[in-house]
C-alpha cells in the first residue's frame, strides 16, 4: 500500500485557496498548448493559431469544465454563487473541458479559416498531454473516491485535508487514468505520421479516451446513473460511438479527395518526430 500524506492545497492567504489542484490543471494546459504548437509546424504550419486558438479556447474549456462539474453536484453547490466561483480549490469535469475546448478551438477555426484536419490532430493530442498532467493534481487531492483494494499499489491518504477517505486503501483510478493518457498519447505519437488524412488522429484520440473513461470508471466510486454506468461513462459511449464514426467519414472523405503524398510529406512531420524523442 502507498500512503499519500500531501495537503491538498498549497497555500492559502486572505480567504485565498490555491490547491494542487488548480496548479497541475494550469500545467497541463501549458503542457498541451507547447505540444500543439510542435505539431503545428510539424505539419508545415504557423504555430500562432495554436497560441491564438488557445486564448478563445481555454476560458471556454475551463468553463465547461466548471459547469458540467456543478451541475453533476448540485446538492453541494445549490443557492451557494461563492463556492461555485472556487475553482482554485479543485473541482472540475473533465469532459465539460474537452467538450468546451474542442467547442472553443472549432469557433476559432472556422473565424481565421485555419487548416481544420492540422489544427484538430495537434490540439488533439495537446489536449490529452493536458488531461495526464492534470491528473496528477487529482492524486495529490484525494479526488474522486477509489474503490477499496487490497493490491500493492493501492493508496491510502492521511492528511486531514484530503478529498480521500482517510486511511482507507483503495484503487487510484485517477492514476490510472493518467498512465492510460499516457500510453493513448504515445499510440497516436506513432500513428500521426503514418495516417494520409488529417483530422483523423484528433477523432481516434477522443475513441481511446472514451475507451479508458470506460475502464477507469470501473474502479471509482461515483453514482450510477443510467444502464449501470457513471456520468462519465455514459458520456464515453456516446463520445466513443460518434468518434469511430467520423473517424472513419474523414479517413475515407479525406482518401477520396486528397491525392497520394510526396515523399516529403509521407516522411515523419518534424514536430511529431521531435516530440517523441523530447
Amino acid at each position: 500500500m502507498i500512503k499519500i500524506g500531501i495537503d491538498p492545497n498549497l497555500v492559502e492567504f486572505g480567504g485565498l485557496v490555491i490547491a494542487w489542484h488548480g496548479v497541475f490543471t494550469a500545467v497541463g494546459i501549458l503542457a498541451g498548448v507547447w505540444l500543439a504548437a510542435r505539431l503545428m509546424r510539424g505539419f508545415g504550419e504557423s504555430d500562432d493559431p495554436v497560441y491564438n486558438g488557445a486564448i478563445l479556447a481555454v476560458p471556454i474549456a475551463i468553463v465547461g469544465a466548471r459547469i458540467l462539474h456543478i451541475a453533476a453536484n448540485w446538492n453541494y453547490y445549490a443557492g451557494d454563487v461563492p463556492r461555485m466561483l472556487r475553482i482554485t480549490e479543485g473541482g472540475i469535469s473533465v469532459w465539460g473541458a474537452v467538450i468546451g475546448g474542442v467547442l472553443g478551438g472549432f469557433i476559432y477555426v472556422m473565424w481565421k479559416n485555419v487548416p481544420l484536419g492540422k489544427f484538430a490532430d495537434s490540439a488533439g493530442l495537446g489536449l490529452l498531454l493536458g488531461m495526464a498532467v492534470g491528473r496528477i493534481g487529482d492524486i495529490i487531492n484525494g479526488e474522486h473516491l477509489g474503490t477499496p483494494s487490497t493490491l500493492p499499489w493501492s493508496v491510502a491518504y492521511t492528511n486531514p485535508q484530503t478529498l480521500g477517505e482517510i486511511g482507507v486503501p483503495v484503487h487510484l483510478a485517477v492514476g490510472y487514468e493518467l498512465l492510460w493518457d499516457v500510453a493513448a498519447l504515445g499510440v497516436l505519437l506513432w500513428l500521426l505520421p503514418r495516417l494520409r488524412v488529417r483530422g483523423v488522429a484528433f477523432w481516434l484520440m477522443l475513441a481511446l479516451y472514451s475507451i479508458g473513461r470506460l475502464w477507469t470508471h470501473e474502479f471509482r466510486q461515483d453514482p450510477v446513473v443510467a444502464f449501470g454506468m457513471q456520468e462519465a461513462q455514459v458520456i464515453a459511449l456516446v463520445v466513443l460511438i460518434v468518434s469511430i464514426s467520423a473517424a472513419i467519414f474523414v479517413q475515407r472523405l479525406g482518401m477520396q479527395y486528397e491525392p497520394e503524398p510526396s515523399p516529403e510529406e509521407a516522411s515523419p512531420p518534424p514536430g511529431a518526430e521531435s516530440a517523441r524523442t523530447a
